[in-house]
């Protein structure tokens, strides 16, 4: 399944949950506590992603947005868990 993933880069924890912009088209945050630098908040991203999906690190991958804020990540999960548990973050 297809996330787009808003990135909050030097935060002071790490956290996945809300939403950036409108319902229909809404990104979810996701803030790491890595800075924007040599693809090290993207790499934290990932793992956070991983984590709050319940997958491994390997079953999450970079679509598009490696030098961006906006992300789209591919997980390897099945469309329905994933879905639940995406309404679950946005709405957190």
């Amino acid at each position: 399944m297809r996330v787009v993933v808003r990135v909050r880069p030097g935060a002071s924890r790490e956290r996945v949950g809300g939403h950036y912009g409108a319902a229909a088209d809404a990104a979810l945050v996701v803030a790491v506590t890595a800075r924007a630098v040599d693809g090290a908040a993207t790499a934290a991203v990932l793992k956070a992603v991983a984590a709050a999906f319940d997958v491994r690190l390997r079953d999450v991958t970079l679509v598009s947005g490696a030098t961006h804020r906006n992300k789209v990540l591919d997980i390897d999960l099945p469309e329905s868990l994933g879905a639940l548990r995406l309404r679950e973050l946005l709405d957190s």
